[in-house]
């Protein structure tokens, strides 16, 4: 009976977590973070023993996985929890970060199958100051699905004519005080993964600043949802591109011409393991803001007044007042020569 006993005692520790097959990562390569998310209870290890870089115990248990992230992208060759870099130099100079999941067990003995996953990051990037100056509208997600293959798709961020989102302009996105409160289309898509993986939109927001961290700020979309009527969301988690649109407009107190900076907390999520849609927005309620803290696209805009073709056409007239002068003046002495 004791045996029983101890028996029941053992089996919740064991049964914890429902093993699952670990050939299956997913890294996400942004301009701020690498994310890396593996498959909850690979082969039974639960996330207190999963550690990034042999390190870090700071795995993120959301639905479906677990997530690790590598917020600092300091090229430095002892990073942030065991994070390795190299730089390679040349006409198109790169940073390749590296770093692994691993299980470490401390107890007596070890009852499940090993794991590491090991995973590295690409940028192409300027070298300047000890600091890598990557492309903030692209980043790079890659899929190992074991058997299934490996899958590599680029995730970018842009700004489109119109509402049918055929044609992206070119940056930089130059918009002129005339056109405050126009609409801006802006399209966040993934090419080259199966319509399985769909691109979600978690949060969206504005800075005077190219820093996501700016806490003057301008929220945009909130948790997937539309802060105001002034934006509207017209696909998100549906599919490999999510699109929305928002008025224009500028900071308060900015110089003639400034710069507003557009960041958007994004995620591909596999929708064949986890339910990528949120839920509607009219059923629950939500923050006046958020603190994202997954991967951020940002782009940039030139908000520019004509202040230039008026301070050309003042030129223009001064000079021409100038000039009616100096005849008035050359015609004086002349008359006035003629008199001596």
């Amino acid at each position: 009976m004791a045996f029983v006993s101890a028996l029941l005692m053992l089996l919740p520790v064991a049964w914890s977590c429902i093993p699952q097959k670990a050939d299956y990562v997913m890294v996400s390569c942004f301009p701020n973070a690498i994310i890396a998310n593996v498959p909850e209870c690979p082969y039974g290890w639960e996330i207190e023993h999963l550690s990034l870089g042999g390190v870090c115990y700071n795995g993120i248990h959301s639905p479906g996985y677990y997530r690790f992230i590598i917020p600092d992208l300091t090229p430095k060759n002892h990073s942030y929890c065991g994070t390795q870099s190299e730089y390679i130099p040349g006409k198109d100079p790169k940073y390749i970060f590296y770093n692994s999941i691993v299980s470490n067990d401390t107890s007596l003995t070890v009852r499940n199958q090993p794991v590491n996953y090991t995973f590295s990051c690409t940028y192409r990037a300027a070298y300047l100051v000890n600091n890598a100056v990557f492309s903030q509208r692209v980043a790079t997600v890659y899929v190992n699905n074991g058997s299934l293959g490996t899958f590599r798709s680029q995730l970018s961020m842009n700004v489109f004519t119109n509402s049918k989102f055929l044609y992206a302009k070119d940056a930089p996105y130059v918009i002129d005080t005339s056109e405050i409160g126009s609409e801006v289309f802006i399209g966040i898509e993934a090419k080259g993964l199966s319509n399985r993986f769909k691109v979600v939109i978690n949060n969206c927001w504005a800075t005077p600043s190219p820093y996501s961290t700016d806490r003057k700020r301008w929220s945009l979309i909130i948790k997937s949802c539309s802060s105001d009527n002034t934006v509207t969301i017209f696909e998100n988690a549906k599919d490999s591109r999510s699109m929305f649109k928002f008025n224009s407009f500028r900071f308060q107190r900015q110089e003639k011409v400034s710069t507003v900076w557009l960041h958007c907390e994004v995620q591909v999520c596999d929708g064949e393991r986890i339910t990528c849609q949120p839920s509607p927005c009219s059923v629950r309620s939500l923050p006046s803001d958020v603190d994202p803290n997954g991967g951020i696209l940002t782009a940039e805009f030139h908000i520019k007044g004509n202040q230039s073709s008026n301070n050309g056409h003042i030129t223009g007239v001064s000079v021409l007042i100038l000039l009616v002068v100096l005849i008035n003046t050359c015609y004086d002495f002349i008359n006035g020569s003629r008199i001596l």
